[in-house]
């Protein structure tokens, strides 16, 4: 089953709901950054969030999360957009730890938590809409919860998760937000919490092969859920040999005469998918002619 989002309305109207399985899509990161078991924890649960988040776009906005958070992991940086594509990465990609006092990979210690989640939206504005908040956990589904909470003043609950298997690739992820809208009641509120404090870790849910749909079943009770809109996910990432060559053609012709005169050839890496741009000396003076 190909990675997908689901967008619904809970308790007619009262709750509105997002469930997401990003299993291969978590997998992509992993496969291009060769990142280790927490750090791929760390980045999945940062992607899974970044595509829920992005869903509340529309067109061709698009949004970054930036997350400092001081621990060894260094910087997580996710572009997603209203389309369903992410892409992501973090500054040390192989960083692991034993699991936590919870049996579970150490997100909190590789995060750390003495710093901020940023959050930068492009709609289309002059002006970019950015909101920040400081790390309440490091574990990152909280500290989503708590942007949503304090930077937007949106009730909500956040789950993420991602399992790893034995041989670093990944096993499951996925993740889930509900948000309580104006004038929900009291008693749906204490149900929410009811069924949040005794579901099963989202990462165990899509393990076992429940789809988003079903997730929001078990979060808010049979018959509770209207499915409005589904959505395809995929890591994206959109860097191109062409972007590059731009890149390279913005510098100038004594830029790329310096370049040539020092190294003979310019070797490019995009950090969100690690895919690497190679141009020879000869194509670097077809770059010179362009830059004329």
């Amino acid at each position: 089953m190909n990675d997908y989002l689901v967008k619904a309305l809970g308790y007619n109207g009262q709750v509105r709901a997002y469930a997401v399985k990003t299993t291969e899509t978590v997998g992509e990161g992993q496969r291009r950054h060769q990142t280790w078991p927490t750090a791929s924890a760390a980045l999945g649960r940062s992607m899974t969030a970044g595509v829920m988040l992005g869903a509340m776009l529309k067109g061709e906005e698009k949004l970054t999360i930036k997350i400092e958070g001081g621990g060894p992991l260094g910087v997580i940086l996710v572009d997603s957009n209203a389309k369903g594509e992410v892409r992501g990465y973090v500054g040390n990609p192989q960083t692991h730890f034993d699991l936590n006092e919870h049996g579970k990979l150490d997100v909190k210690r590789a995060v750390g938590t003495e710093g901020t989640l940023a959050i930068v939206k492009d709609i289309g504005l002059r002006d970019n809409f950015t909101g920040q908040v400081p790390l309440v956990s490091g574990e990152l589904g909280e500290d989503f919860t708590y942007y949503l909470v304090t930077s937007e003043q949106v009730p909500s609950s956040v789950g993420l998760g991602v399992l790893v298997n034995p041989d670093n690739t990944i096993l499951a992820a996925g993740g889930f937000i509900i948000q309580l809208l104006p004038g929900a009641d009291d008693e749906v509120i204490t149900k929410i919490e009811q069924r949040l404090s005794v579901i099963e870790p989202i990462s165990k849910l899509i393990q076992k092969g429940l789809t988003p749909e079903q997730i929001l079943v078990e979060l808010l009770g049979e018959g509770n859920v209207k499915i409005l809109e589904k959505m395809p996910v995929k890591f994206n990432c959109e860097c191109s040999r062409e972007r590059i060559a731009n890149a390279l053609i913005s510098l100038g012709k004594e830029e790329i005469e310096d370049i040539i005169q020092t190294d003979g050839q310019a070797e490019a890496q995009c950090h969100f998918c690690n895919e690497q741009y190679h141009f020879t000396e000869t194509e670097l003076r077809e770059l010179i002619d362009e830059a004329k």
